[in-house]
């Protein structure tokens, strides 16, 4: 079985790999600087790893990719968001007590919704 790890996004490949992907997507917004980021990055390895398959998992640094993160308005680091259909169904602030059980079970509970109609 080959190893999927998160893919990297940047401000310029975010619609496409992201928004317009045809299955859900989790983003991890990070930077290099922020231990609680470090503190969750393996737990994104880990949802990539098991969900790579059936949803996008990708990872954008926010200090090289300024525009995407203040488009959603994201004031502090980490944080999650998940994608259904090119819109934000969920968000994760901060390192949750269970890092690997929040961000599964977010992300099963994307993929078990109903698509919703347009």
């Amino acid at each position: 079985m080959e190893s999927k790890s998160p893919v990297h996004v940047s401000d310029a490949d975010f619609e496409t790999i992201v928004m317009k992907a045809d299955k859900p997507a989790v983003v991890d917004f990070w930077a290099a600087w922020c231990g609680p980021c470090r503190m969750i990055a393996p737990f994104v390895e880990e949802l990539a790893a098991e969900f790579g398959d059936r949803a996008v998992v990708a990872k954008m640094d926010t200090d090289a990719n300024p525009i995407t993160p203040t488009k959603f308005g994201i004031l502090g680091i980490p944080t999650l968001i998940f994608f259904k259909d090119g819109k934000e169904v969920d968000r994760l602030v901060g390192v949750p007590r269970k890092p690997k059980e929040a961000l599964r079970d977010k992300l099963e509970a994307m993929m078990a919704a109903p698509v919703a109609a347009a």
